[in-house]
């Protein structure tokens, strides 16, 4: 088969439109994970439930994360990167429309549970997909599409989430066409899986699966759309080739070791992942309305500061991935760390002024003003730091032979961190809103002689070279 290469321009344009919409399913990661932050209120009083029930229904979507997670390598594997991407939109959906009407609380919780894994699967799927396709030299550049689809759909669904509730007069329980604004908050989400689907449909195999399935005439066209016009199509089919042979599956033995059971380096992945959680992180985006309103602060108010904070989270995530190859992971973390702990501490400084519990809790204009400011330089920190340089550390810090599993390994530890915090906040808060800020303040300190310690830098460094 002859195949002629689009020219470089169009190629390079091709890339970007086929890396954008894997991306799309980090958008709906963003979107599905922190939609619900608009819909708590909403949810309490439809359902009539507590603090405790509410925080379950929150989290019990990152179990399902964890598992859609755990599968999602073996599905891409078995059915092809893009029908995953496929099944992952079509879940995205039927959890949005089952979220919208559910008839109990438990139900709520079951289609959150099909939200969640959902978001695993996009969490995996979209940057090995997009690794597999981009051309070396846009790879970096093109990964990071990721990340900025998340923040881009935590935005989007905080803005949905303020719309909604203004047309519905400022509370979530009021009905806009007979239907309560917050189930129009979780049933929107539809609307962007079908864009996914959509999207999915519209892009190629990538050329490592097709290679893999022994179809290497489609492997061939792809790599022509995909590679450019230079590209010796028989090298790069015989290079691809010859790495999936001699692949290297790793066992859970190859991480054992150490003194504490584990290799070093599996430890401080880990680490890294507990620690970006546990400063706190989704509280601000998953209950940042219930936060507010705890101090006072009316619920349309709420979701107007929940869609500030989500913009500053762009901005920083924009500037991370303007510096993050420039000068580094290292000093990165470590300029967000000092950040963290300082707005945090000042949050629980403010905080500890808040008079009166429940919903009858308000805080004076001035305090609740510098716990607003330090919210917003807390997410702004964590953005240009924390929230990129974990994620780009664990692709990089480990050893080629163990990569794929420990970097499993840690992200589980990730999801169940995150569930952790998520779950037992709106209890926290209810027993000590300042002292669960300090807590988190506290873990934002230890991170600093962690990143000092523990973290070595791996700009510049080739991944063969990580040991």
């Amino acid at each position: 088969m002859s195949i002629s290469p689009p020219d470089a321009e169009d190629h390079l344009g091709h890339v970007v439109f086929i890396s954008a919409a894997a991306a799309m399913g980090g958008f709906l990661f963003g979107y599905d994970s922190a939609v619900i932050n608009g819909a708590v209120t909403g949810i309490q009083q439809h359902f009539e439930v507590g603090n405790g029930t509410t925080a379950f229904v929150v989290a019990i979507a990152l179990l399902g994360s964890a598992f859609g997670a755990v599968i999602a390598g073996r599905l891409a594997d078995h059915l092809g990167r893009v029908r995953t991407m496929l099944l992952a939109a079509v879940l995205f959906a039927i959890s949005g429309v089952g979220s919208m009407f559910p008839p109990s609380i438990g139900l709520l919780g079951f289609w959150r549970v099909v939200g969640g894994i959902a978001i695993g699967i996009a969490s995996v799927i979209a940057p090995t997909y997009i690794a597999e396709v981009a051309p070396t030299a846009y790879r970096g550049r093109l990964a990071s599409f990721q990340q900025l689809a998340i923040v881009l759909g935590i935005t989007v669904s905080q803005l949905a989430n303020y719309a909604l509730n203004q047309a519905a007069g400022g509370e979530s329980t009021n009905h806009l066409g007979g239907i309560q604004a917050w189930q129009w908050m979780l049933g929107v989400e539809a609307i962007p899986a079908l864009v996914y689907g959509l999207m999915a449909l519209a892009i190629p195999e990538s050329p490592r699966y097709l290679i893999a399935d022994r179809r290497e005439e489609q492997a061939r066209e792809v790599l022509a759309e995909v590679e450019g016009p230079d590209v010796d199509l028989d090298a790069r089919i015989a290079e691809i080739r010859a790495v999936l042979e001699s692949a290297h599956k790793p066992r859970a033995k190859d991480l054992l070791g150490g003194r504490f059971g584990l290799l070093p380096i599996v430890w401080v992945g880990i680490g890294a992942s507990v620690f970006q959680q546990f400063v706190g992180i989704n509280v601000i985006f998953y209950y940042s309305s219930f936060l507010w309103q705890s101090v006072g602060i009316n619920e349309s108010n709420s979701l107007l500061i929940s869609l500030s904070t989500s913009i500053v989270n762009v901005i920083g995530t924009v500037l991370a991935m303007s510096l993050v190859d420039r000068i580094g992971r290292k000093p990165l973390a470590l300029a967000g760390s000092v950040g963290m702990a300082l707005s945090l501490g000042t949050a629980a400084w403010a905080f500890s002024f808040r008079q009166g519990t429940g919903d009858s809790a308000t805080l004076d204009q001035t305090y609740a003003t510098v716990a607003l400011v330090a919210a917003h330089v807390f997410v702004f920190c964590f953005a240009f730091s924390w929230g990129v340089v974990v994620w780009v550390l664990l692709g990089e810090m480990f050893p080629n032979r163990i990569r794929a599993l420990a970097l499993s390994v840690a992200a589980s530890a990730q999801w169940i961190a995150n569930w952790a915090i998520t779950v037992s906040f709106p209890d926290l808060a209810d027993w000590n809103l300042s002292a669960t800020y300090a807590v988190y303040a506290g873990f934002a300190l230890l991170s600093i002689p962690f990143v000092v310690f523990c973290i070595r830098e791996t700009k510049g460094r080739a991944l063969e070279e990580m040991g």
